[in-house]
């Protein structure tokens, strides 16, 4: 058993930065409509590689108990996330990939999906978020232990693929205005954005410079 306990992940800083920049993921997957489409790009190819670092620092911890955790995303979830990215992207969403993240290997070429992508790192983040904020210290350790299993196993592949073809299409020169559905920026203030650790990253950038 791990001597992890809630005390300790609830004082550990990188257990809530990660937490933290999950929170910013999920909350800002489900907002997709509100961006147009080289916004979301954007704001996605510079929260994916934060959220692939503050996995990496997470401790290691081991399960409390033998049964799975309790899951709060559905399918209808999942697909809802799958379908307003999709949506979102356009023709810009499916790019070739040779990588098969179940088996680890090299496979023949095929067809991968950003939207495929992002809804299963969703599924996987916001299962966590909701399973750690329940605050009782062994859901704590294990939502921990599992979010950590799967981003080895799954999801940090995943991430590193998506973000490759993030990089390729925002930087292809290619018209990234989506003007049948440029996304209802009027309402982006309801998203503070401002106390995001990406936000903060860059203001201190800038005062930097």
């Amino acid at each position: 058993m791990s001597k992890n306990t809630k005390h300790d992940l609830g004082s550990s800083q990188q257990v809530t930065d990660f937490v933290t920049v999950a929170g910013e993921f999920c909350i800002f997957v489900e907002n997709v409509p509100r961006f147009n489409k080289k916004d979301f790009l954007d704001k996605l190819r510079k929260l994916l590689p934060l959220l692939y670092l503050k996995a990496s620092l997470l401790p290691k911890v081991e399960p409390f108990f033998d049964d799975g955790n309790e899951k709060f995303v559905t399918e209808q979830d999942w697909e809802n996330i799958h379908e307003q990215i999709k949506t979102k992207l356009g023709y810009h969403d499916e790019y070739p990939d040779i990588y098969d993240p179940l088996t680890h290997e090299q496979v023949e070429e095929s067809i991968a999906s950003i939207s495929d992508n992002m809804a299963d790192i969703y599924q996987d983040l916001k299962n966590f978020v909701s399973l750690y904020n329940i605050g009782n210290e062994e859901m704590m350790n294990d939502a921990l232990w599992e979010c950590t299993m799967n981003f080895e196993e799954y999801w940090g592949q995943r991430l590193v693929s998506a973000l490759k073809a993030i990089h390729m299409v925002y930087f292809s020169g290619d018209d990234l205005s989506d003007e049948d559905n440029p996304g209802d920026n009027s309402t982006d203030n309801d998203i503070d954005t401002g106390s995001w650790i990406i936000s903060k990253r860059q203001r201190d950038l800038r005062k930097e410079n």
